[in-house]
């Protein structure tokens, strides 16, 4: 199930990156040199291959090597131009620092887009390699909503931020589970603490404890 629903979003994710960027490409191509009998896009895909949160970046980078195969295998053309998509997967450790240098070697191979980062600690400095470059990212489940404050033109993402998804768990907790009195755990990581900290904020302001 949670790799199907990986599929559905890259492939949603790819085929919008896909007819976009294409199109701009072949805009900017003379005819002479778009006569060849089509045209490959490399998109990066970047996440955890390894390290705690390995199976979430497999399950990941599955779901999007699917994705590019259905859209490869339906085929997609754009003002009568076949376009190959062609995955470059990456594997960050959801480390920063190898994250950005993931980023520019993404960057050196001439992607025209990158889907990922996952974890948010990784995403952010990445995307400032991305934004340099002109190369659009979006990522799949950044959360820190720092992410997109930066202002960066070329940064997405495909999910809500932690101060949307902490009130709304809050407000189950609460009104659903009729939760007296709740306890927050959460994995240090960046992504952990963000989202505990915006579901502790609700339960506070809601006057429980």
């Amino acid at each position: 199930m949670f790799l199907k629903l990986g599929c559905d979003n890259y492939h949603q994710a790819l085929r919008v990156l896909a007819v976009v960027l294409a199109s701009a490409w072949l805009f900017g191509c003379s005819k002479k040199e778009t006569a060849t009998s089509g045209v490959v896009i490399k998109i990066g895909n970047v996440a955890p291959l390894t390290g705690p949160d390995s199976y979430l970046g497999k399950d990941n980078e599955n779901g999007a090597r699917l994705a590019v195969e259905e859209i490869n295998r339906q085929g997609l053309t754009i003002n009568g131009k076949a376009i190959t998509l062609e995955l470059l997967g990456e594997d960050d450790a959801g480390d920063p620092k190898l994250g950005t240098q993931v980023a520019q070697k993404l960057v050196d191979s001439k992607v025209v887009a990158v889907v990922g980062h996952l974890n948010s600690g990784v995403t952010i400095p990445a995307s400032k390699i991305y934004s340099e470059a002109g190369i659009v990212q979006i990522s799949p489940s950044s959360t820190n909503p720092e992410y997109t404050k930066q202002g960066y033109k070329t940064a997405y993402r495909m999910v809500g931020t932690d101060a949307q998804q902490g009130p709304v768990l809050a407000k189950f907790a609460l009104e659903t589970l009729k939760g007296k009195s709740i306890a927050i755990v959460d994995d240090a990581t960046q992504y952990g603490k963000g989202l505990a900290d915006e579901f502790e904020k609700k339960i506070i302001s809601s006057g429980s404890k």
